[in-house]
């Protein structure tokens, strides 16, 4: 079962690497904590509680907040991030979820934090004399994530490494209608 722990908890930084000692804001303009950090468990089930956790954090908890990301794809990278330290890490210790919603201009920012401090592959830098083969069903991930993200990246831990990235605000007059 995922476990929430308080966003201002000091055994860990809540933001990426723009301010690594805590998050910016306690409160959003609704008076709600604009960050959150869940342990998730090391399996597979992982991916789809994320999943749920992202939908409801951008979704549920304030539908008419201005500047929202865009949900779907919050979503997807999300369940990138979480598959991959599944699938990639030792399995010691829980994955842990840091969401946070940024302030004016509005948008978010995901980090997945693992026991495993080795870089996550090609996140930075792909390497340009390596293709990506149409017929596997991995190595697609990372792409995902630069290419739809506004920023992202990886850094150490005291227990690991976060890999992050950040979506920007979509302005309320131009999201799609809600389902």
């Amino acid at each position: 079962m995922p476990e929430a722990t308080d966003p201002a908890d000091p055994a860990g930084p809540t933001t990426g690497p723009a301010s690594p000692t805590g998050p910016t804001s306690p409160t959003g303009p609704t008076g709600l904590a604009t960050s959150w950090r869940i342990r998730l468990p090391h399996t597979t089930a992982a991916v789809p509680i994320a999943r749920a956790l992202i939908r409801t954090a951008l979704h549920d908890i304030d539908p008419g907040a201005a500047d929202l990301p865009d949900g779907d794809t919050a979503e997807l990278l999300t369940a990138e991030l979480v598959a991959n330290a599944v699938e990639h890490t030792a399995g010691e210790g829980p994955i842990e979820l840091v969401v946070e919603l940024l302030a004016a201009p509005g948008g978010c920012q995901i980090e997945v934090h693992d026991s495993e401090p080795a870089r996550p592959g090609a996140l930075d830098r792909p390497d340009p004399d390596v293709e990506v083969d149409p017929w596997q069903e991995h190595g697609r991930g990372l792409l995902l994530i630069r290419a739809l993200s506004s920023d992202c990246g990886h850094r150490e831990t005291a227990h690991g490494k976060a890999v992050w990235f950040t979506l920007p605000g979509i302005p309320a007059q131009r999201r799609p209608p809600t389902r």
